[in-house]
């Protein structure tokens, strides 16, 4: 008995058109969900984490949940950096006084640049991405 490259109704695909029509389903699947308006993605830009009102001249505010840091060294001058200490990597816990306080072993940074104002901590905290814009700052 000799196979037939013909099904029961008509031709039989050939491999490379199941494989092409395979993967272009798989990239617009993937396209559909990288700019979906699914309710669990943030929106353009990053999540929202905060109003400029919410953090003060010369101050900031600790994110814990996004282990970020987000300071205001001067008006209208928005940085963001890892909440995780460089020195044995505790999430820091306030900002006062124009300095970032870490509560594990008294390490401070500097609000403007996260430069290191006192040890035992020696490097700075990492920058992180915000936006800002229409008065909400964004977590890029």
């Amino acid at each position: 008995m000799s196979s037939s490259p013909h099904g029961p109704s008509g031709p039989a695909p050939r491999r490379r058109t199941v494989l092409a029509g395979s993967l272009t389903a798989a990239a617009a699947a993937a396209l559909a969900s990288a700019c979906g308006g699914g309710a669990e993605e943030s929106p353009p830009g990053g999540k929202v984490i905060a109003s400029t009102s919410d953090i003060p001249v010369g101050e900031g505010r600790v994110f814990a949940e996004e282990k970020v840091v987000v300071t205001q060294p001067v008006a209208g001058d928005f940085k963001a950096f890892s909440a995780v200490c460089t020195h044995r990597g505790c999430t820091v816990g306030s900002v006062a006084d124009g300095l970032i306080d870490c509560p594990c072993h008294a390490s401070r940074f500097r609000i403007a640049d996260a430069s290191v104002a006192a040890g035992p901590a020696t490097r700075p905290l990492p920058p992180r991405e915000i936006t800002v814009s229409g008065g909400d700052i964004r977590l890029s």
